[in-house]
């Protein structure tokens, strides 16, 4: 069962928001997180564009039965991996130091 809001937790909450670290947490994210997620989804619409209208190059064989279209599909997974590993390296290093900082300061603050 969720733990009921307590003034001072709700004062904390407040706090953290408004802090300046916070600022900072949220805007490291948003820096990744937006160009990523525009990159990936035009890499996959130029795969959805060339699966419809460019079938020829889709079909063009690269070695053995393999060709363009199946290159491309296999690298949208190794695309999704390699950007969750980026992630993870990312914030580790930008995100997580600020964010446990900013747990600490509330459960100081609260008294957890």
């Amino acid at each position: 069962m969720a733990e009921k809001l307590t003034p001072e937790v709700h004062a904390a909450y407040e706090r953290i928001h408004d802090s300046e670290e916070f600022t900072q947490l949220r805007n490291n994210y948003l820096r990744f997180v937006v160009p990523m997620t525009v990159g990936f989804m035009l890499w996959y619409l130029l795969y959805v564009v060339c699966s419809n209208w460019a079938p020829g190059l889709m079909g063009t064989q690269v070695f053995g039965t393999i060709n363009v279209a199946l290159l491309f599909g296999l690298l949208q997974f190794v695309t999704t991996f390699g950007i969750a590993w980026v992630y993870a390296r990312y914030s580790a290093r930008a995100m997580d130091p600020i964010a446990a900082d900013l747990l600490d300061d509330f459960e100081r603050e609260v008294g957890r």
